[in-house]
């Protein structure tokens, strides 16, 4: 099964993504489930329109996304669920740093990114684990 990674990025007035391994693929919309529904959307109309052997070869068969998000996009997508307070306790991060990150300026270093990563992660773990 073929892996086709997407990215997604915030611009000033919504959200795009493109495929970073795969030709042709682009959508936006105003919000991430906008972007995945389009992007679901530019693959069927590529296979609609275009001939089979014009198709970019990880849509042939069967294929699934991945979604990536930057730090800064991130930060500002969910920042009404989750506070910088929030992802420093996560994290391990300060908030100062976060917020420079979420306002442009200072790009995390992959290390931070990962720290980052990490902490979305396991927090979600730890939801995932609790019954109500």
């Amino acid at each position: 099964m073929e892996k086709i990674i997407m990215i997604i990025e915030r611009s000033r007035d919504h959200f795009g993504a493109y495929a970073e391994n795969c030709d042709g693929i682009y959508a936006a919309g105003d919000n991430m489930d906008a972007v995945k529904a389009d992007t679901m959307e530019a693959i069927r109309l590529i296979k609609k329109n275009l001939p089979e052997e014009r198709w970019p070869e990880q849509i042939k068969g069967d294929y699934e996304l991945e979604w990536r998000i930057d730090v800064p996009s991130f930060l500002e997508y969910y920042s009404e669920y989750i506070s910088l307070s929030g992802m420093e306790k996560m994290t391990g991060i300060n908030q100062k740093q976060l917020s420079n990150y979420l306002n442009h300026r200072a790009a995390p270093r992959p290390k931070q990114t990962e720290r980052i990563r990490s902490g979305i992660h396991r927090f979600a773990e730890e939801l995932l684990s609790i019954t109500l």
